[in-house]
């Protein structure tokens, strides 16, 4: 309320009572200017938080010092305390947005264009929070919905309010071809398309001052193909080239310093793009990284780092990769066709190849066999890892709905703070390998058919299309980062008391 205002008047009164009234009145009307006078403290904008906050020191060198929160939620998946958990409906998001919506007029303080991004972000979470209890919102293209989501509601809130709110800020620092170009085509072709959707989405500001979040444009694939000197097992001029990028984004730009990274992301499908990310401590400790080798044993860490799908694109698109006959016409159990990378597919192989009809396990597949017309005959297609987690298999296998069984260690699965994996995928572990039949014939044929309908209502969110679509896989990756975006508050020394 803006202030109290007396509503009250005083009827005709015989003259002995007026001027008893006349004081009565007075005093009131004393009261109500005195309450607009008096600012409310809970008015005040970026109150203290109980999510994590970057705060910039006042000192020369204008670097950021982490405040850490008391008391966080945790997230819907493994990896440690996510700071703030958008599924999760919280007091404080309320009262945050409520403040964050106050005018200052009040107060009379003038705050900074960082500190109305924060009060954005707020309400969004504000939003987000209260989806779970509310009736949902009406979407014209996808309202996403099922058991294939955590929470469909909360989810579809999110994406839109991403839709409504995220900016970000494309550095145009660096040359090509190891900055804002790679390839598009092959088993990494994800980092070319995203930088290229990234240049000239809507989701861009030319503007930093209005961006939420700030993509590193730098290709791991390109740094490898052109900075790498072949079978020289040396890194350090891979790792050069990513510190020296971001020391002249630094030198340049306030907002490295102003949050120590902490709003900024890169990404990388390349699996060297973790090591290569190591050379920056603040980009490991506080970016958000997006990655296809999304391996916890390798330091991923799921509350602020983001899995991305690897999928193969031998044309750079999925023309002719997608579609495939109803569950009940696919005549072989499972499937899975590859070298020997990495010990896992070596198990899988000693025990299956060449030893079950029904289990169809190859290293080098017959002449004359096409690969993807296995996958299409196939109920359940084989995701292992090979020499690192990531594989293009599982997103092989959606595109052609074939249920994915996935035997990985430490791997976290793409969009799964958004997406239910267990809803339209097996999980085996590695030491059950000898039981893969058993345990696959153990799954009923109703619940297949499940799998695989869902299988092919999640597929939506693998795709890729030229140019994007909602709800694709640029904008699933996207909303991965904008919902860590989210789980930080940025603020600078203008804001310090």
């Amino acid at each position: 309320m803006a202030g109290w205002r007396s509503a009250w008047s005083p009827s005709p009164s015989p003259c002995s009572k007026l001027v008893v009234w006349s004081l009565i009145v007075a005093l009131l009307l004393l009261s109500g200017f005195l309450v607009r006078m008096i600012p409310k403290a809970s008015n005040r904008l970026l109150a203290t938080p109980s999510h994590q906050t970057f705060a910039a020191t006042k000192d020369a060198r204008g670097r950021a010092m982490e405040i850490s929160a008391k008391g966080s939620s945790s997230p819907p998946f493994a990896g440690g305390p996510i700071i703030h958990n958008p599924f999760e409906p919280e007091k404080e998001g309320k009262k945050e947005a409520l403040n964050a919506t106050r005018t200052t007029a009040t107060s009379g303080k003038k705050y900074t264009k960082l500190a109305k991004i924060e009060a954005s972000l707020a309400q969004a979470r504000a939003a987000i929070n209260g989806a779970k209890y509310g009736n949902g919102a009406e979407d014209p293209d996808y309202v996403p919905n099922g058991p294939i989501y955590r929470h469909p509601k909360t989810f579809h809130r999110s994406y839109l309010e991403m839709e409504r709110r995220f900016k970000v800020f494309v550095y145009e620092e660096g040359e090509p071809p190891v900055f804002h170009t790679a390839p598009c085509q092959g088993i990494l072709g994800m980092e070319g398309i995203f930088i290229n959707h990234m240049e000239i989405s809507p989701f861009r500001t030319r503007d930093p001052y209005k961006a939420q979040a700030f993509f590193l444009p730098f290709s791991v694939v390109s740094v490898v193909r052109y900075v790498y000197v072949v079978d020289s097992h040396d890194w350090g001029a891979m790792k050069n080239t990513a510190l020296d990028y971001v020391n002249v984004l630094a030198a340049k730009h306030p907002f490295w310093n102003r949050s120590l990274g902490a709003d900024h992301f890169m990404l990388a499908c390349h699996d060297w793009g973790p090591e290569i990310s190591f050379a920056i401590p603040n980009l490991y400790n506080n970016s958000i990284r997006a990655l296809c080798n999304a391996n916890t044993s390798e330091r991923f860490t799921p509350a602020r780092d983001v899995s991305i799908p690897e999928i193969h694109l031998p044309e750079g698109t999925i023309d002719g990769l997608t579609g495939g006959p109803p569950a009940s016409q696919r005549q072989h159990l499972v499937f899975f066709a590859g070298g020997i990378h990495g010990d896992i597919r070596a198990v899988l192989l000693e025990h299956w190849q060449n030893k079950d009809e029904d289990v169809q396990i190859h290293q080098y597949l017959p002449k004359n066999v096409s690969y993807y017309d296995m996958m299409r005959r196939s109920k359940y297609c084989i995701c292992p890892s090979g020499y690192e987690v990531a594989s293009p298999r599982m997103v092989e296998a959606l595109y052609v709905g074939c249920v994915p069984v996935l035997i990985k260690d430490h791997y976290v699965a793409p969009f799964s703070d958004v997406l239910n994996w267990k809803s339209f995928s097996v999980d085996v572990p590695v030491r059950d390998i000898p039981s893969l039949k058993k345990i696959l014939t153990g799954i009923s044929q109703r619940r297949y058919i499940k799998m695989q309908k869902r299988g092919l209502q999640v597929r939506r969110h693998f795709e890729v299309n030229l140019p994007p679509k909602r709800y694709d896989v640029f904008h699933m990756i996207l909303h991965s980062i904008w919902l860590r975006r989210l789980n930080i508050r940025v603020r600078d020394g203008k804001n310090l008391d």
